[in-house]
């Protein structure tokens, strides 16, 4: 890791990185559903339904979806958990209206909430929700260890928390073509698409410099969970981490 993730920001202002996140996904949104499938050629409706399969084990009554972006695992979620509330939330205005379009198309506005929050702060009480989970959130975040604080305050003790993250793979073979992929095609495809230039370059940047596999777990660990462990999917593109806050203190 060459630089830390939060030092990586879009734009590059003096704005904050999450003034800047927030900006970048409020100009991208129009267009991020597309570029996600584009860019995953649509293996990434693959990983979400297996993070889905591990959170729906521990049957959770209510989840908060951390970073909901367009609602694409939120509505994943309910409808493999029928009987669970989900609450998503996001920095982007613009991200949380194309969700609550798609969620009110699905016909889950009696399960599903949107609200716009940061993730550092978040407008919960403590030990609230059964489970937790971010899709692609994580290396957008101004300050990953606080995040990670958050989440555990927020979840009841016993509750999981699921984490989905690109992630760069370490096979030798693989890892030349996902960087001239990654560094290339993305960025020329996201430029022509979503028009804006910096966006998809900041991706493949973020993804390089967040904490991956081993050190991701130790922040998690350092952040009160345990249990915490990684599962790489996709050649290691991308990573699954799960943990689960404890009963009672150690």
């Amino acid at each position: 890791m060459n630089e830390e993730v939060e030092k990586i920001t879009p734009y590059g202002t003096e704005l904050s990185k999450g003034e800047q996140v927030e900006q970048m996904f409020d100009s991208i949104a129009p267009a991020y559903d597309f570029m996600n499938r584009a860019m995953t050629l649509g293996i990434d409706k693959i990983w979400r339904k297996k993070a889905v399969k591990m959170v729906a084990r521990t049957v959770p009554k209510k989840i908060l979806d951390v970073a909901t972006g367009t609602g694409d695992l939120a509505l994943t979620l309910a409808r493999a958990i029928p009987d669970c509330m989900i609450t998503g939330v996001d920095l982007s205005e613009g991200m949380i209206a194309v969700g609550r379009e798609k969620i009110l198309k699905a016909g889950l506005t009696d399960r599903i909430t949107l609200e716009a929050a940061n993730c550092l702060d978040l407008p919960i009480q403590d030990d609230e929700f059964d489970a937790l989970t971010v899709a692609y959130g994580v290396r957008n975040f101004a300050d990953i260890p606080a995040g990670l604080k958050e989440m555990n305050r927020v979840i009841r003790p016993g509750g999981m928390v699921c984490i989905i993250e690109l992630s760069t793979p370490v096979n030798p073979i693989v890892k030349p073509l996902y960087r001239l992929y990654t560094r290339g095609v993305i960025p020329l495809v996201g430029r022509l698409v979503s028009k804006d230039t910096r966006a998809y370059s900041y991706l493949p940047e973020s993804i390089e410099a967040v904490p991956q596999r081993e050190k991701m777990l130790a922040l998690m660990e350092a952040a009160g969970f345990t249990d915490a462990a990684f599962r790489p999917l996709t050649f290691g593109v991308c990573t699954i981490y799960t943990a689960v806050k404890p009963t009672s203190a150690k």
